[in-house]
């Protein structure tokens, strides 16, 4: 984790490795996609400093929308104030104006976007917009019922009483529903990589680390 304002690129490692990646040329275009309990965001917020790429999550995006009273953020907050899903024309146009920011140049991690096939299409659509490609898809495994345990406990830990272990198990089926599609499509495109997403954090991460090693060299060869 870093601390303070001032950053140094001789010591800072995600601008130390940005600026590695600007030099060699390199990019790297990623999802991260992983069931509710398997540390998804805490992996993403590794890889994004190991390759100095921004970590953007669809929940961050719409929170800097709604915070800064954008156009899209008003369209959004519509919407969440009367409980309504927010439209994917939405959603869509926010991903497509966060990955045109200068951070994204030398690529990015994706976290919770696309969710649909139509939303697949519409990222395939953007980047091919900004004459760039998808480099990978990062699917983080669990078992289901390791899964539960840890979320229970997670529950019990921090005193929330809602997630019960029927609460637990429906979120976990809906995710698997959710992403089902995207899984075979992505698969499909030889773009995924399945990573074991327990056992330690450190142990996760250099799972992680060895996965988007081989999408590199893969990418590379490609």
């Amino acid at each position: 984790m870093r601390h303070g304002s001032l950053t140094n690129p001789s010591t800072d490692p995600t601008q130390r490795n940005r600026a590695n990646l600007e030099g060699k040329g390199i990019t790297m275009r990623l999802i991260i996609m992983g069931p509710p309990g398997a540390g998804k965001g805490t992996q993403a917020r590794h890889v994004a400093d190991r390759h100095g790429i921004p970590a953007i999550s669809t929940g961050d995006i719409f929170r800097a929308n709604v915070t800064a009273q954008s156009p899209l953020g008003q369209q959004a907050q519509k919407y969440m104030d009367a409980g309504e899903y927010v439209p994917d024309a939405v959603t869509n146009a926010m991903v497509r104006d966060r990955l045109q920011l200068p951070d994204c140049r030398n690529g990015f991690l994706l976290d919770g976007y696309p969710r649909t096939l139509d939303q697949v299409a519409e990222l395939d659509d953007l980047l091919a917009g900004l004459d760039a490609h998808l480099d990978g898809v990062l699917l983080l495994a669990a078992e289901p019922e390791e899964l539960v345990q840890r979320l229970l406990g997670r529950a019990r830990t921090e005193g929330r009483a809602d997630d019960t272990e029927t609460v637990i198990r429906r979120r976990l089926a809906v995710y698997e529903e959710q992403t089902a599609p995207l899984v075979g499509a992505y698969e499909e495109r030889r773009l995924l990589v399945a990573v074991d997403g327990l056992g330690e954090v450190d142990e996760v991460t250099d799972r992680i680390h060895a996965a988007v090693a081989q999408l590199r060299s893969e990418s590379a060869a490609f």
